[in-house]
């Protein structure tokens, strides 16, 4: 998967949220000043060059589409960060990540006790 730029991936929120838009759809979410129309046609066929758009041709109109869900695109951002700054280690990633002073006790036991389901319901499953 390429890395969407920030402009990008609001496009790709406006698409989410709309599910099938005409560039005029998506023009419409953006927030005052907006940008050309040219401008988020030609970042919309780059999406669709970078294989996250599809479309639906009706004569010179082209209505677009996700080919990607949000919780994927999540899922492939995570793991690029997971691989490039903590060598592919969720323990690692852990580590770091409960030890940062910004994460609460209780958002900690939160994490710990959505773990500890998933544990039990992994052992379950065996």
């Amino acid at each position: 998967m390429k890395e969407l730029t920030k402009a990008e991936e609001e496009i790709m929120e406006y698409l989410w949220r709309l599910k099938k838009a005409f560039v005029k759809d998506i023009l419409e979410l953006f927030p005052e000043p907006k940008p050309a129309y040219t401008t988020v046609s030609t970042m919309v066929r780059i999406l669709e060059k970078k294989g996250m758009v599809g479309f639906n041709a009706y004569g010179k109109n082209h209505e677009y589409y996700p080919l990607i869900s949000k919780k994927e695109y999540a899922r492939l951002c995570f793991k690029h960060v997971l691989t490039k700054h903590y060598n592919n280690s969720w323990k690692k990633f852990a580590s770091f990540f409960s030890s940062e002073d910004e994460v609460t006790l209780s958002e900690l036991e939160e994490l710990k006790k959505l773990i500890e389901e998933q544990i039990d319901q992994r052992k379950g499953k065996r």
